[in-house]
C-alpha cells in the first residue's frame, strides 16, 4: 500500500477500480448540481481552484464535462503542465488558495472541488473561503467530503474519522498513515464548520446542499451568491 500524494489516494489495487468508479459517479452527480445551481453561459469566466495534475476520468470533472472549457483557468499548488497536452486552450496558475495573487472580482464563477479539506487548520480553511469570495464576481461552488459520512474515502476506513480529531490522527500514525494524520494534509469538515466560516466572514447569501451516496450525505456543497449580497 502506498499514498499517491498528487491526488491524495491510497493505492490498494483490489479496491481502486471500484472506488474510482464510485468517485466518478459521485462527481458527475455533483456536476449535475453545479449545472442546476450555477448561472453560466458561453462567455462566463471560471477559475477552478484545486485543479489536480492527474489525467484520469474521475479527476478535473469541470475540465472534462463543461461545455466551454476554453473559459476555465486551472489554479493549483502543483505544477499542472502535464494537463496542457489534453487541455490545450486552457491556462493553469500555480499558487496558494489561502493567498491568491489575483485582483478582486477576477472571475465570474469560482469552482472548488475537494480542496478545502487539504489546506490545513480551520484558520487556513476560513482564509481560503475569504480569498475565493474576494476574487469571485458572481458565484462560488465549493464541495468537500462530509465528515459525518460513515466512510472516509482518503483512508478507505469506515467510522474511524468520526472519533475526535486528535484521536483519529493518533490512530492514523499508529497504522502508518502518517500523511493523512497531519492536519495540513487532511482536515475534514461538517456542515456546522462550513456555516461557522460563512457567518464569521459575514457571508449572508449562501446555500448548503448535499450529494448523496447510499442515501446519506456524502459531500457538502457550499454555494455563495456574491452578486446578491446586501
Amino acid at each position: 500500500m502506498k499514498i499517491n500524494k498528487k491526488n491524495y489516494w491510497i493505492e490498494i489495487p483490489i479496491l481502486n477500480k471500484y472506488l474510482r468508479q464510485i468517485l466518478l459517479s459521485n462527481r458527475l452527480k455533483i456536476f449535475d448540481i453545479f449545472k442546476k445551481k450555477i448561472y453560466y453561459n458561453k462567455i462566463t469566466k471560471i477559475l477552478d481552484v484545486g485543479t489536480t495534475p492527474v489525467i484520469s476520468e474521475e479527476e478535473n470533472i469541470l475540465f472534462n464535462h463543461y461545455p466551454w472549457i476554453e473559459n476555465i483557468t486551472g489554479f493549483s499548488n502543483q505544477n499542472c503542465n502535464n494537463l496542457k497536452n489534453k487541455f490545450k486552450k486552457n491556462k493553469f496558475i500555480i499558487g496558494d488558495a489561502r493567498k491568491i495573487n489575483l485582483p478582486e472580482n477576477s472571475y465570474d464563477i469560482i469552482h472548488c472541488s475537494a480542496t478545502i479539506e487539504h489546506v490545513g487548520n480551520s484558520v487556513h480553511q476560513k482564509k481560503m473561503i475569504s480569498e475565493l469570495y474576494r476574487i469571485c464576481k458572481r458565484q462560488i461552488f465549493l464541495t468537500t467530503p462530509n465528515r459525518n459520512f460513515p466512510i472516509e474515502f482518503h483512508t478507505k476506513i469506515p467510522f474511524l474519522h468520526l472519533l475526535p480529531k486528535k484521536i483519529f490522527r493518533k490512530i492514523l500514525k499508529i497504522i502508518n498513515l502518517k500523511y493523512f494524520a497531519l492536519e495540513e494534509n487532511l482536515n475534514l469538515l461538517n456542515t456546522k464548520d462550513i456555516e461557522k466560516f460563512c457567518n464569521e466572514l459575514g457571508i449572508k447569501n449562501y446555500e448548503i446542499c448535499y450529494n448523496k451516496l447510499l442515501f446519506l450525505n456524502s459531500n457538502i456543497i457550499l454555494i455563495i451568491n456574491k452578486n446578491h449580497e446586501s
